[in-house]
C-alpha cells in the first residue's frame, strides 16, 4: 500500500525552526515530484515548497522563499523541510504530496497524500 506520512510538527516560537518530513512507502520519491502544501484555518490549501527528484529542481513560494528549504535523501526515500525563521502566519497543517506528473506548478493533482501534521507558532 502507498502511503506517506509525514512528520516533525510542533509548537515554536516565532525564529524557531523545525524540520518536516515526509516518509514513503512503497513507491520511489525518485520518479516523482513531492510538494509541501500547507492549510491553515479559513484558507485555501497553498503548495509552498517542491522538489523534482529526476533533476533536483526546487520551488519555492514567495512567502517561505529564504526560510525554508526543501531536499531529499534516496537511501530513507524521504523527503524534507527545513523550516527557518518561522513566523506566526507559517501556522498550519502541513502536508506533503507525491506527483506522478513530475509537476511542480500545482496544475495537475498529486497522486498521493500525507495526513499531515500540525505546526503552530506562536509570538
Amino acid at each position: 500500500q502507498v502511503q506517506l506520512v509525514e512528520s516533525g510538527g510542533g509548537s515554536v516560537q516565532t525564529g524557531g525552526s523545525l524540520r518536516l518530513s515526509c516518509a514513503a512507502s512503497s513507491l520511489a520519491l525518485e520518479y516523482y515530484a513531492v510538494g509541501w502544501f500547507r492549510q491553515a484555518p479559513g484558507k485555501e490549501r497553498e503548495q509552498v515548497s517542491c522538489i523534482r527528484n529526476s533533476d533536483g529542481n526546487t520551488l519555492y513560494s514567495d512567502s517561505v522563499k529564504g526560510r525554508f528549504t526543501i531536499s531529499w535523501d534516496r537511501v530513507s526515500n524521504t523527503v524534507y523541510l527545513q523550516m527557518n525563521k518561522l513566523k506566526p502566519e507559517d501556522t498550519a497543517v502541513y502536508y506533503c504530496a507525491a506527483n506522478g506528473y513530475l509537476d511542480c506548478s500545482g496544475s495537475t493533482p498529486s497522486n498521493y497524500w500525507g495526513q499531515g501534521t500540525q505546526v503552530t507558532v506562536s509570538s
